[in-house]
């Protein structure tokens, strides 16, 4: 996620550092070379584009608009439910701690740790890292689960499972722990059902096949008018149908490791240091900051 402060003119104008351009910045330079040779086309035999006109781009530059920015909110949408399931996890980690502040202190320990043991797991399940290593630094699991993310959250819910059975825990206690415990599983799901669930390929297929088209064939429809002024709007007409479409890919896989999505790491980190901090530890790990704008 990109953290900056309110951008002044300068930085609108002239920032390259954590925008977009980076990552379209070939395609920009393609449509550079493309109008140079139009106008270079134009310039050497006069008329030879004078059928183009920029009327019909303009049509099709319109409802190419209107389908991107349905796409983009799909996008966004999907993005900001991410967002919302890890503000969930947040939230059910803390009431977690909470709840868990009466039992005794190795079975205190072991719900916590566990706690922290799911949040990294699903980060990691979720980034494509190693899950089983991320359970494992805070809490054991016998065998190899296929899921270890689960696992971690069966293994604290049989602690308190235990405790009920053996009188350490009364059910209304273990009742409202356990509700937490299936919030946090409703957030393991819903995460995994947004990164299982890609945008429909030929959906994206056709905006991007329509965009580069559209992009690479608008040159010719005002090298002929414009000549060499061609260049401005066939760049920002570039940037904005280009970017706007990088911008989708990011946010529509809101759990990976760009600029745009979300600040995974520094989520898990925040609650591994209130989960420690409520067993009362005091070498805490230190909160991640973002790094050139960036936090990850």
């Amino acid at each position: 996620m990109i953290l900056r402060d309110k951008p002044g003119m300068l930085d609108v104008l002239f920032a390259v550092r954590g925008t977009i351009v980076p990552r379209i910045a070939g395609r920009l330079m393609l449509i550079a070379a493309v109008t140079v040779g139009a106008v270079a086309a134009q310039d050497a035999h006069p008329g030879v584009f004078a059928r183009l006109a920029a009327i019909p781009f303009t049509l099709i530059g319109l409802a190419l608009s209107i389908f991107m920015s349905f796409r983009n909110n799909a996008a966004y949408d999907r993005w900001w439910e991410g967002r919302k399931l890890w503000g969930a996890l947040v939230i059910s980690s803390r009431s977690v701690a909470r709840l868990a502040a009466g039992l005794e202190d190795a079975a205190r320990a072991t719900v916590l740790r566990g706690v922290c043991g799911f949040t990294g797991g699903l980060a990691a399940r979720l980034r494509g890292c190693d899950e089983q290593a991320a359970v494992a630094r805070w809490i054991a699991l016998p065998g190899g689960p296929v899921n270890p993310t689960d696992a971690a959250l069966r293994a604290i819910g049989a602690e308190t499972q235990r405790l009920r059975a053996g009188g350490a825990l009364d059910p209304m206690h273990w009742h409202a722990l356990e509700e937490q415990f299936a919030a946090l599983a409703r957030v393991q799901g819903g995460c995994e059902r947004i990164a299982g669930t890609p945008v429909p390929f030929a959906y994206s297929l056709l905006l991007h096949r329509t965009a580069h088209v559209f992009c690479l064939s608008l040159p010719f429809a005002l090298a002929g008018s414009m000549g060499w002024w061609a260049l401005l709007p066939t760049l920002l007409v570039g940037y904005t149908f280009f970017g706007l479409d990088a911008l989708g890919d990011q946010l529509e896989e809101p759990f990976g490791s760009e600029a745009n999505d979300l600040p995974i790491d520094a989520l898990v980190r925040t609650i591994e240091r209130e989960m420690l901090s409520a067993l009362g530890e005091g070498d805490l790990p230190p909160a991640l900051a973002a790094v050139a704008g960036v936090l990850l």
